[in-house]
């Protein structure tokens, strides 16, 4: 079947946010669990996520595909700004109108996140307080300590670079004026968000054509405070943290202190031999996808 998706919106602050609804032909149960996911640093909702969201639905879940605000479909002012807040507000929004749709569960909404969105899925879950179950693929889980691995294969003038571009960034906004994009990913020895050795070639496997390779600089400033293993403590409910052993761009070591500070709540599974974007596509999706239907079963059906 080729679970194809609707197209729906729904409005956080203002802005239209643009989503897929897939709804499985045999739910696993009535109402119906739903799983809200959206992408990591600069994806969008076409990038190699649909693959997931059609296993789910053959699965029998309910699932809400998400572009951030202003990223992909989704409307939002500058184009390709990160805002922690803005995106942790849009979570909020999807996970309230992924339980105002008829036949699904209000009590059985779980997230799904990958990268970035790995450790965004950690603090919804937290604020929210509802949610039934957290699904984190390669998170980013402190971006202090990414930070300081953009050190470790950049270098100080690397890490220096990036910083000069977020300050002349952040300046441009208190002006009003336009943003000063840096790149999201690049090859080694550029100045991006991610220039580690696969970075660039791993962003590029699952990216669309259109896909911009560009944020707003100002990102870097707000990075090295959000850490989200912070919240760990906090989850209402049961997590899969997903671990890539050789993982160049979401230090593991945080995650799996993550996993620790949230103690029974989460199932720690490494893939000693994967990286950060190995785990998108081939075996790798074949393998972490496999281990996320077994979880939301498990904690979604029961």
């Amino acid at each position: 079947m080729s679970h194809e998706p609707t197209e729906v919106r729904f409005h956080v602050e203002g802005d239209a946010l643009a989503g897929w609804w897939f709804q499985p032909a045999m739910p696993a149960r009535t109402p119906c669990p739903c799983i809200v996911m959206a992408h990591g640093l600069g994806g969008t909702r076409d990038a190699g996520l649909v693959p997931y969201a059609r296993t789910f639905v053959e699965a029998g879940f309910a699932v809400l595909l998400f572009d951030y605000r202003h990223f992909g479909a989704s409307e939002g002012e500058p184009r390709q700004l990160v805002s922690v807040r803005g995106q942790l507000a849009d979570w909020q929004g999807a996970i309230d109108f992924a339980r105002q749709q008829q036949g699904i569960d209000p009590q059985r909404i779980a997230l799904w996140g990958s990268s970035f969105s790995g450790g965004h899925v950690l603090v919804a879950a937290a604020r929210d307080g509802g949610v039934a179950a957290v699904s984190a693929q390669g998170p980013m889980m402190d971006g202090l300590a990414a930070v300081l691995n953009v050190v470790g294969y950049a270098g100080i003038g690397g890490i220096l670079r990036l910083s000069t571009l977020a300050l002349r960034d952040q300046v441009r906004a208190l002006m009003g004026s336009a943003p000063l994009y840096a790149p999201i990913v690049g090859r080694p020895g550029e100045t991006a968000a991610m220039a580690t050795g696969d970075a660039y070639d791993g962003y590029r496997a699952i990216a669309p054509p259109d896909w911009r390779n560009e944020l707003a600089a100002r990102l870097a400033l707000q990075l090295p405070l959000y850490r989200p293993l912070r919240h760990a403590r906090r989850l209402p409910c049961p997590a899969l943290i997903q671990v890539c052993g050789r993982d160049s761009v979401a230090p593991p070591e945080a995650a799996e202190k993550a996993a620790s500070r949230a103690g029974g709540k989460a199932e720690l599974r490494r893939y000693e031999d994967l990286g950060h974007f190995d785990i998108y596509v081939g075996e790798g999706f074949e393998r972490s996808c496999a281990d996320q239907v077994d979880f939301f079963q498990r904690h979604l059906l029961s």
